[in-house]
């Protein structure tokens, strides 16, 4: 495999990180980026330290040196950026979700494995060593059965104004909810069913909103965010012998366990850039000669994404 050597398309506010945490972990060299302007592209790059700049996202995948991208433009964008990149050669790792649909998400992947390309959503927090350690715990047992799991979410959108354009795949529900039903997912299977109620902006954008289901295994799950006030930004998993809190699960540096005969106890995983698991990983990924991950596969991409259109549905 040659050295990774990613081409970064938007010069969205994730970027950056992903782009330190890349060059921290040694995953990979950054040598393109582009914007929907040359003006955008060269300033960003002249900020990130970046050789070339393009003022087209085409432009960078003609680009030979190219042979890995990192998608992370406004929702509504992932699908025809991923499906380009594809075309084009290019392995492609794109943040979540994949896309804003099953059946986009289907066709993604199907196209990847026509191309014999690494295809991967860019779900950071699967690889926290926080979130390790309770999926560790749960799996030995050490709360007995889980019964029920609280995830609770807050946000300021800063200057990301498309997160509360529906055109633009923006919307409260598809910025942090496909981090809570891929948890959900990732550690007690398929979901059974899922409900709820937003609130929304004059255009449709829901700006907050309140889940609730139960997975095929028995376990009720309750999940709010909002974006009008500020939440504990805490998972909650409730076992019969205790509860583990993961405070801000979605970046989480730490995990408390509260078991009922003891004193908490808590693990911390102090980190600076936390998207270096991921870039690791990848980086892993791509050098064995992968198609897909194994911890991010296709059935859970799929499985998150749909799991949002239901709760679209219900609404």
């Amino acid at each position: 495999m040659q050295p990774l050597r990613y081409g970064i398309l938007s010069t969205s506010s994730i970027a950056p990180r992903f782009i330190a945490a890349v060059r921290a972990a040694d995953a990979g060299q950054i040598v393109a980026l582009s914007s929907r302007t040359p003006e955008k592209a060269r300033e960003k790059a002249q900020q990130w330290q970046i050789s070339t700049a393009y003022g087209s996202h085409k432009a960078l995948l003609e680009d030979p040196q190219v042979n890995v991208v990192y998608i992370s433009a406004v929702n509504a964008q992932h699908y025809p950026l991923a499906k380009m990149a594809l075309e084009h050669g290019k392995h492609v790792v794109c943040e979540k979700p994949c896309t804003t649909s099953a059946a986009d998400t289907k066709d993604l992947f199907r196209l990847a494995r026509e191309k014999k390309l690494f295809l991967m959503e860019a779900e950071k927090m699967l690889f926290l060593p926080a979130v390790l350690a309770v999926r560790d715990a749960i799996a030995k047992g050490d709360l007995g059965k889980i019964q029920m799991v609280e995830l609770s979410h807050s946000f300021s959108p800063s200057y990301n104004g498309w997160m509360f354009d529906p055109q633009a795949g923006g919307g409260t529900l598809l910025s942090s909810g496909i981090y809570a039903v891929q948890l959900l997912i990732w550690l007690f299977g398929p979901i059974k069913q899922i409900c709820g109620i937003p609130s929304r902006l004059p255009n449709g954008a829901e700006d907050q909103y309140v889940l609730m289901g139960q997975t095929e295994s028995g376990v009720l799950f309750h999940i709010k965010n909002s974006t009008r006030t500020t939440l504990d930004n805490t998972a909650r998993f409730y076992g019969e012998k205790g509860w583990i809190e993961l405070p801000e699960y979605w970046k989480a540096r730490k995990a408390v366990f509260c078991m009922t005969d003891r004193k908490p106890e808590t693990v911390e995983f102090p980190c600076e850039h936390e998207l270096m698991y991921e870039a690791v990983h990848i980086r892993d990924c791509l050098q064995a000669g992968l198609l897909t991950s194994p911890v991010v596969t296709e059935d859970l991409t799929v499985a998150g994404i749909a799991a949002l259109e239901q709760v679209k549905k219900y609404w």
